[in-house]
């Protein structure tokens, strides 16, 4: 079965740090972009990061310099840091596998981010 499921969300205070997983099955992962998106309330779906195997990244200006992309290809698995958090970050937040040619793309159903005192 095709699946991405995310991991590691919840609550943080302003200033911490999560680290949300996406561990892949069905596919290998390491022949797809890999992308974070987020939603926060009432708001529109945002893309916050976009990668490569290779080691390219791209970061939303919003979180550039906080968040970090990264995957183990082994595990199948990729992973969203995130330090330095603020209130504004709080959202569900979705990883999404894109093929590299052609083919379809892949969801999690989203986990959970509030960034609270």
């Amino acid at each position: 079965q095709v699946q991405l499921v995310e991991s590691g969300g919840g609550l943080v205070q302003p200033g911490g740090s999560l680290r949300l997983s996406c561990a892949a099955s069905g596919f290998t992962l390491s022949n797809y972009y890999m992308r974070w998106h987020r939603q926060a309330p009432g708001k529109q779906r945002e893309l916050v990061a976009h990668g490569a195997r290779a080691g390219y990244r791209t970061y939303a200006d919003s979180v550039k310099g906080r968040f970090t992309m990264s995957r183990d290809i082994a595990l199948n698995t990729g992973y969203l840091q995130m330090n330095s958090l603020k209130p504004e970050d709080t959202g569900v937040y979705y990883c999404n596998a894109v093929p590299l040619t052609n083919g379809m793309d892949y969801w999690g159903k989203g986990i959970l981010v509030t960034v609270s005192s």
